[in-house]
Order: C-alpha cells, then sequence, then structure tokens
C-alpha cells in the first residue's frame, strides 16, 4: 500500500489500537494499585500456585498483557507514520529524540513517582524499554521492513538460548548484560543504585515484531482480523506444545501440582522478566486470538478505553503519583504504618518486611482500582482534546 493511500484510511480504521492500548492501561492500572495496597504485595509472588489464590493469580497474570501490548504497539505505530509518508530521516530523528526523552522520563518524574522519596532506587522498566528500543529503532528504519521483521522473530525466538549466562558469571562488561538481556542490579557488584526489570535487547524484539506487522493494521477488516487471529492460534499452539514438554521457551519447568487449578497456574507461569518467547505467546497471541471482539466493542467502557489508549503516556504517568498517594492516604486513614511508601521499590526488592503487613484486602483493591479509573478518566479526556485542537504543537508528540 502506498504511503498516500495509507494517509487517506479513516481514522476510525485504526481505532482498535487505541482501544488495544486503552484495555491494558486499564489492566495496568489495576496491577499498580495491587503492588501499592495490596496487603500481601511484598509477601509473597502472587503467581506461586503454592501461596496464591485463583482470583488473586488471575488479577496478576491478566495484567501480562499490558507490556508486551505497549510495545507492540509502540513498533506498529512507527510503522504507520513511515506509511503516512513521514521520511526515513525524519523518522529516524523522531525515534532517537523521543526514545531518549522516554528513557529521561523513567530516570526522572517516573522513577520518583514510585519512590516519593530522595535518592531512590531507580527503577528501569517499561517506558526505559521501550525509550531505548526506539533509539536502537532509529538505525534499524533504514533497513527493509522485512528485515526489521526477520530480527524481531529472531530476538523473540532466540534470546532464551541465553538464559544460563548470567551478569555474576561475567568478569567484564556484567553492568552492560544487566541493562540489555537479563534482570538484576546496577551495578551488578556492590550497593546497588539501580535496578534493571526490563532489560533491552528482548523488548526491542517485541517492538520490531509490531513494526514489521504494522502492514496488517491496514488490510480491510476481514484479512486483517483472518491473519491476526491465525498468527495468535499458533502462537498459542506452539505455547501448549513447548510448555506442555518442557522442551523451550521459558527457565522455569512446570509440573503437575496438588490440584488441577494450581497445576494450570503453574504451567501459565512463564517469565516475564526478561518476557521468554513462551510469555510473548501467551501474552500476544491471546490478544491477537481476540482482536474480532476488541474491534467490535461498543459503549461507554469502550469509550473510555479509546480515550486512555489515546494518551498512554499522560495516563501512565497520571496513574503512578494518583496510586502511590492513595496508598499512603488509605495507610493512615486504617492507622498503619507509611513508612515502607517512600523508596518504595527498594524496600519491595530489598527490604521487604517495610511492607509485610500493612495495605488491604484484595475486594478494596478492586474497589480502589475502580476509583483511581474514574478519576483518571476526566483527566485524561481533557488532555486528548487539547491534542486534537493543538496538531500543531510538535512537542505534543513527545508526550
Amino acid at each position: 500500500m502506498s504511503s498516500q493511500a495509507a494517509a487517506a484510511l479513516p481514522a476510525a480504521r485504526l481505532a482498535s489500537i487505541d482501544l488495544m492500548r486503552g484495555l491494558v492501561i486499564a489492566f495496568m492500572v489495576l496491577d499498580h494499585v495491587r503492588d501499592f495496597l495490596h496487603v500481601d504485595a511484598a509477601s509473597f509472588d502472587p503467581l506461586d500456585p503454592a501461596h496464591t489464590s485463583v482470583l488473586l493469580y488471575a488479577t496478576r497474570w491478566v495484567t501480562h498483557l499490558c507490556a508486551p501490548t505497549f510495545v507492540f504497539l509502540a513498533g506498529t505505530s512507527v510503522w504507520l507514520q513511515r506509511a503516512r509518508g513521514r521520511g526515513t530521516r525524519e523518522l529516524s530523528w523522531f525515534l532517537l529524540t523521543r526514545g531518549l526523552w522516554l528513557v529521561v522520563l523513567e530516570l526522572t518524574l517516573i522513577g520518583f513517582a514510585w519512590s516519593f522519596s530522595f535518592p531512590y532506587l531507580i527503577f528501569l522498566q517499561v517506558i526505559w524499554a521501550i525509550g531505548c528500543s526506539m533509539a536502537l529503532l532509529a538505525a534499524l528504519v533504514w533497513l527493509p521492513r522485512a528485515a526489521v521483521l526477520g530480527l524481531g522473530v529472531l530476538i523473540i525466538a532466540g534470546h532464551n538460548l541465553l538464559d544460563p549466562l548470567s551478569a555474576p558469571q561475567l568478569t567484564a562488561g556484567a553492568g552492560l548484560w544487566t541493562a540489555l538481556m537479563a534482570p538484576g542490579p546496577l551495578p551488578p557488584h556492590g550497593y546497588p543504585l539501580a535496578f534493571v526489570p526490563y532489560p533491552v535487547v528482548p523488548w526491542l524484539g517485541v517492538m520490531l515484531l509490531g513494526y514489521g506487522l504494522g502492514p496488517w493494521f491496514l488490510l480491510p477488516a476481514r484479512q486483517r482480523l483472518a491473519r491476526f487471529v491465525t498468527l495468535g492460534i499458533a502462537m498459542l499452539v506452539l505455547l501448549v506444545v513447548l510448555r506442555g514438554g518442557n522442551l523451550y521457551g521459558t527457565p522455569q519447568a512446570w509440573s503437575v501440582q496438588p490440584t488441577l487449578p494450581q497445576s494450570a497456574m503453574d504451567f501459565l507461569r512463564v517469565e516475564k522478566y526478561p518476557p521468554s518467547l513462551l510469555y510473548v505467546c501467551a501474552t500476544l497471541g491471546l490478544l491477537f486470538t481476540l482482536l474480532p471482539l476488541i474491534e467490535r466493542w461498543r459503549g461507554p467502557v469502550a469509550r473510555a478505553l479509546l480515550v486512555f489508549g489515546s494518551v498512554p503516556l499522560f495516563a501512565y504517568v497520571l496513574h503512578l503519583y494518583m496510586t502511590h498517594l492513595l496508598a499512603i492516604l488509605e495507610r493512615r486513614a486504617t492507622h498503619q504504618s507509611t513508612a515502607g511508601m517512600y523508596d518504595v521499590i527498594r524496600n519491595a526488592i530489598f527490604h521487604p518486611s517495610a511492607l509485610q503487613g500493612t495495605g488491604v484486602a484484595l475486594p478494596v483493591v478492586y474497589l480502589s482500582w475502580l476509583g483511581v479509573l474514574l478519576v483518571l478518566y476526566p483527566l485524561c479526556l481533557w488532555y486528548s482534546r487539547l491534542r486534537q485542537r493543538h496538531r500543531d504543537w510538535w512537542w505534543l508528540s513527545y508526550l
């Protein structure tokens, strides 16, 4: 399809992208409300079948859709800019500068939102991964789209071959390995100044996949949905085959547990940090398979999700401040200690006892989640309308 034809397509044809983003933003808010407020958030892994409940497991697992969807659609959006006529040089410069800007946001405004204290443990997660991946894609957009797609598939499918390596095994370049390939503290040895849960290279693969499959979003609806559903089912089948035999694609093997629900939970407990092949198959496979339902979604909830999805970075930054403040206020209202609510990430990773024993039950987490969404919606609506009114403000494209 020519860039002129792509540019002429009605915006409604691509509303499903904002709807997908909005859906995973709602899930992301749930996950972070649980992180900040749930009484057991620092006590055990909610995906551990030996300790969790079915509801808590589902609450955590469904939020696995968030990061891969964000990163995949970030790559798709880059290709759509190219399809609408943005030149390679201009696109490359935009990706480099916006990518670096996102890294700066992660280190500053977002880092403080997680902490509410100085100094704080730098937490390099999804915005960092997107920013670094964009900066790398700035060079890769000069390649043919098929080559970018092939590289993305190679990274997603092949990076688990390097699972046996870890930063402590390396005498040189351990910090670089942590930033690029495997999660861990920085520096790897000594007092940690940062922690990397989102190493760059595996997430780069997901972004490249989104870029490479970008043309599918401009196909006629029947053809577009057929392709995505076929790919989604294939990814889910691959998940079942590889996971079922503990063959490849995630570091931890699964095993039969005392109950059927526990066995299912262990089976679906695929590695996110970094995103394993089977994690990508489980999350994006499910998303692609459900795409026909997502595209047909109508009504007030869908309209609200479209608003969230139209301003994802704004919603991301704002909800962190809202959720962290709510966690402090709820603890004070219930006469609980708020000491662990400052430099939260350092406490959660290195001093979990500072957070244990405080917080609220899971039903209150869900009520708090809905409250955050209700307050977040009008603010996102205001900002979305501001962007629509002032498309000539170039700097808004960085926000």
